[in-house]
């Protein structure tokens, strides 16, 4: 029934936009038999619009994947560079926030890890809407950062690293076996805010699958008892992922979040001087307007990384500005 409704929506989405294409020609037609230039610019202006929808219509058909219609986990670590880059995995995370924020998606903080003097060392976000995980999957990867560091007393321009982790949040009709003997398990106290009994317990609970050496944490409930259910949920999406991973033509590219956090595998470069510019390294998208991508506005990054990777071929897309 849920496929049935997607389909029935995009259909309904192609039909109305035809539709619409169709009756505003026939109007600057008119427009243009009877020389009128404002009903004319009225036509050309609806035209503009119908070609915006068309462009996100096309997006939207490449989140096709086995598990795009998913929500998602977003998991971020600092790399080497302690305060510098633990303050640059915390404009990520606020980053990743905002965009979800800004297409509907409910946010949840599944695991935070404060750093020593500010910043995360690490953090693990659930977004939950439509097509979640198909949105944001190319973003796994190393993330890089230029700017005068503001913990530098001599104004110095730092180079900082941050790896992004996306994997989908599986529900139970999808089936994942995972032995007890493969586990070890962690309890220890949560760090993040909260209440009282948060932390003052050993409530939040860390999950290591031995075999494949995956580590998931959860501390957002009150519960070690609670803590543990959704730390295994996220334990069974890593192995989803993994496995649709080994699926995929390009897997060593999308596992490039796996390898050294530094250079040589950065997917994107954020530059704030002595330039302002963010690049993607892999689909050659860039802007000049690194706060508004900071602040969310990371839609044309997803877009071209999703054509590239369905059609095998960098695509042209405009400049974000």
């Amino acid at each position: 029934m849920r496929e049935r409704t997607r389909l029935d929506g995009a259909l309904s989405t192609c039909r109305a936009i035809s539709t619409e294409l169709a009756d505003t020609v026939e109007l600057i037609e008119l427009a243009e038999a009877e020389g009128d230039d404002d009903l004319e610019s009225e036509g050309l202006a609806v035209l503009e619009k119908l070609s915006q929808r068309a462009g996100e219509m096309e997006v939207e058909s490449l989140l096709s994947g086995e598990a795009d219609e998913l929500d998602c986990y977003i998991e971020i670590h600092s790399g080497a560079g302690g305060t510098e880059s633990q303050d640059w995995a915390e404009m990520l995370m606020r980053m990743y926030m905002r965009w979800a924020e800004k297409r509907g998606f409910k946010v949840e903080i599944m695991h935070y890890s404060a750093g020593e003097e500010a910043g995360i060392k690490a953090a693990t976000l659930m977004i939950k809407g439509d097509k979640a995980y198909g949105w944001a999957k190319t973003e796994s990867g190393v993330h890089r950062l230029v700017r005068i560091s503001p913990y530098d007393s001599s104004a110095r321009r730092h180079t900082s690293f941050a790896s992004v982790w996306i994997y989908p949040a599986v529900d139970d009709t999808i089936e994942i076996e995972v032995l007890d003997k493969d586990l070890k398990v962690d309890t220890y106290r949560s760090s993040g805010a909260g209440g009282q009994h948060v932390n003052t317990t050993d409530s939040a609970v860390r999950i290591t699958h031995i075999p494949s050496g995956i580590i998931v944490a959860c501390q957002n409930e009150r519960s070690q008892h609670k803590n543990r259910a959704t730390a295994m949920k996220m334990l069974k999406a890593r192995l989803y992922e993994q496995e649709l991973q080994k699926r995929e033509e390009d897997a060593a590219a999308s596992n490039a979040s796996k390898t050294e956090i530094g250079w040589g595998h950065q997917i994107r470069s954020y530059v704030l001087q002595p330039y302002q510019m963010v690049k993607d390294l892999r689909t050659g998208v860039e802007t000049s307007q690194p706060d508004k991508v900071l602040d969310g506005d990371i839609d044309p990054f997803l877009a071209a990384a999703l054509a590239a990777r369905i059609h095998g071929s960098d695509v042209q897309i405009e400049d974000v500005d």
